[in-house]
């Protein structure tokens, strides 16, 4: 059987956990300020503080922000199920928004609403490696804060003023004692990576998230202001908060090999678009070459979850529910009514395997499916 869900966990990746275990590096150290510098270097945010969970990282966000608690906190209700928790259990009332169905994000004018029904501040969840129209929710003028969980290192467009010149790709220099690598040459667009938008963004790394330690996540400062205020939280937080180094020994090694394994799940993303291209399913509206992240292979259905879950199982390919941990799903019965393309969406829409330890064989069977759902 052919899992939805799998970490690409090659050789590189368990040299570098194995050598924390032998050199007994297991709390926070060396490899979580490796891993920060990486992030900081690929993403260019100010600082960044490495912690066990996203939770965590959404409780040092909102302490920074110091949102009042009579303040409400807006969430997608295609957000991973934590957000809500997290944001109940440190006392904030949390407002869950609909989405669009054609990309899985909130509109710009339901945040807009939620700000006239008592929304301070936005977590914008970039569910499926999908990055929305930013300009939009910064004009509402609240803070914006990016879950890049799923969006990781995609990028966001130039923006390039009236009467500028056309920008020229920027030749990127190899790091001191790093060759340049040939493959890393591709041409790249030149905005801002996410993340960059927010006062803050989360950077999950759990297991189902598209880099992964095995559990935590990278709080990210793109500003110097917004850091000075992080920083100190950080400072001031138990040894109990911070990432252990053998998963920040995962995750960096699987930054650095981030791009390698996009290339592949792109390539793999590109076979299943046009499997399904004659039939009566689809796939989310997205950004082409770097303007989104390929976290997985999400399929708006036209038919019955049931029935396409059935006919995958019967040929192999374990098929699940796109949003199964979400919002939504933790709270369908009080939410289904407010929030109908979400749930529409959470019934309704199946993931598909796509990540780079797919052979070639597994890849033509997904296909061959893909191309002949019911």
């Amino acid at each position: 059987m052919i899992q939805t869900y799998s970490s690409t966990i090659r050789r590189k990746e368990m040299e570098a956990v194995l050598t924390c275990m032998v050199n007994e590096q297991l709390g926070a150290g060396e490899m979580g300020q490796k891993l920060v510098q990486t992030v900081k270097e690929l993403t260019g945010c100010d600082g960044a503080v490495t912690v066990r969970s996203p939770a965590i990282a959404l409780d040092y966000v909102l302490r920074a922000l110091d949102i009042p608690k009579d303040g409400k906190v807006m969430l997608s209700a295609l957000a991973p199920a934590w957000q809500i928790q997290t944001v109940e259990a440190l006392g904030y009332s949390a407002l869950v928004l609909d989405v669009r169905e054609e990309d899985g994000l909130v509109p710009p004018e339901l945040v807009e609403q939620g700000i006239k029904d008592g929304g301070r501040i936005f977590v914008l969840h970039e569910g499926m490696g999908v990055l929305p129209d930013i300009q939009a929710y910064l004009s509402l003028n609240i803070p914006i804060v990016e879950d890049i969980s799923q969006s990781a290192f995609a990028f966001y467009p130039e923006e390039v003023k009236e009467g500028d010149a056309a920008a020229k790709p920027k030749e990127k220099k190899p790091a001191e004692g790093e060759s340049q690598n040939p493959e890393d040459a591709d041409d790249e667009p030149k905005g801002k990576r996410a993340g960059m938008y927010g006062v803050y963004a989360i950077f999950g790394m759990e297991d189902r998230d598209v880099v992964t330690a095995g559990g935590g996540a990278v709080v990210m400062a793109p500003g110097r202001r917004e850091w000075s205020v992080l920083k100190r939280i950080a400072e001031e937080a138990p040894s109990t908060d911070l990432m252990p180094d053998m998963n920040a020994a995962l995750a960096y090694v699987e930054t650095k090999e981030f791009k390698r394994n996009e290339k592949m799940r792109r390539e793999l993303y590109t076979l299943y678009t046009r499997a399904i291209m004659s039939g009566k399913h689809k796939t989310f509206v997205r950004a082409q070459d770097y303007g989104s992240t390929i976290y997985s292979f999400p399929l708006v259905l036209n038919t019955g979850f049931k029935d396409v879950k059935a006919y995958a199982q019967k040929k192999g390919i374990e098929v699940r529910q796109a949003y199964e941990n979400s919002i939504i799903a933790l709270r369908q019965e009080s939410l289904a009514s407010q929030c109908m393309c979400a749930n529409s969406l959470l019934l309704r829409c199946a993931l598909f395997p796509l990540y780079p330890r797919l052979g070639q064989k597994d890849a033509s069977r997904i296909v061959k499916v893909l191309s002949t759902l019911p």
